[in-house]
């Protein structure tokens, strides 16, 4: 069984996400998700424990919104 890594490239972020690698880049640059940089290239590396803490936040907020706007009120349902 192989270790989990303590720090995520962007790219792992993305696919953990299921998200472009710009969006993610988008999410480190404005501060939404922490990350550092390492290594003289500057590489982007986002911890895996504030990676889980990013998305108990968004379950959070996703939940304080569901609550605040109930199904169909403010939404236009799909077709």
């Amino acid at each position: 069984m192989a270790a989990q890594r303590r720090f995520l490239q962007l790219s792992d972020v993305a696919e953990i996400l299921n998200i472009s690698a710009s969006q993610t880049y988008a999410l480190v640059r404005n501060g939404d998700l922490p990350a550092i940089k390492v290594g003289g290239r500057g590489q982007w590396r986002v911890e895996a424990t504030v990676l889980e803490d990013y998305i108990a936040r968004l379950y959070s907020e996703t939940r304080a919104f569901v609550n605040a706007h109930p199904f169909g009120a403010d939404e236009e349902q799909p077709d």
